[in-house]
């Protein structure tokens, strides 16, 4: 009898271990209201790495941005249901490079990463399918993306990351060859350049 109900014991502690264990989360706090968070939304859920995505599309830039994923980190940490890791997706666009670099300066200060692209986010794309290391304007992406897509490129679309998914492993091997040829430079100056890769990379669990 008492060896039931030791077991009995046993099997309730371990199924509140299991109940109450840590939800591993990933904040993603985006520039864009709808091309970013459409993008990262579709990825597959990793179990090896995270149990969700949380993505905020908030319309917000560089320094706000990083402040508004400041004020949702802390948010979470109060309420006891800490995110793994906390990025913020911006591009640098026509911001001045004071704002850009105060951005990642206070990003770091509170451990949180930047998936930063210089000019748009649409270098991202574009290295799908090609190595780019021209300096261009967002409406050159646009331009590039329709023509290798065959059709017109969208901002706002939702199929970018179906389309795009069996190049993804191409686009991280040329963003990081453009980061490396770039990363000498201070981060305003290094034009063309985009860390998505990096996330693209903690998702992917690699």
């Amino acid at each position: 009898m008492g060896h039931d109900k030791l077991f009995q014991k046993r099997k309730a502690e371990l199924s509140r271990k299991v109940n109450t264990r840590f939800l591993r989360r990933i904040l993603i706090v985006c520039e864009g209201e709808k091309t970013e968070p459409n993008y990262f939304k579709c990825f597959p859920q990793n179990p090896l790495v995270f149990d969700a995505i949380d993505i905020k599309g908030t319309g917000y830039n560089t320094v706000s941005l990083v402040r508004e994923a400041i004020r949702l980190k802390g948010f979470a940490d109060n309420d006891s249901k800490p995110f793994i890791e906390v990025w913020c997706v911006f591009d640098k666009d026509s911001f001045s490079s004071q704002n850009f670099m105060e951005a990642i300066r206070l990003a770091n200060t509170y451990a949180i990463k930047c998936a930063y692209s210089i000019e748009a986010f649409e270098l991202w794309y574009i290295l799908h399918f090609d190595y780019c290391d021209a300096a261009l304007s967002r409406t050159q992406y646009k331009e590039m993306l329709t023509e290798r897509l065959g059709k017109p490129y969208t901002k706002n679309s939702e199929e970018m990351y179906s389309l795009l998914e069996s190049k993804q492993k191409n686009a991280v091997k040329n963003a990081k060859k453009l980061f490396e040829q770039q990363k000498e430079f201070p981060c305003y100056q290094q034009n063309p350049v985009t860390t998505v890769f990096r996330l693209v990379e903690k998702l992917r669990g690699e």
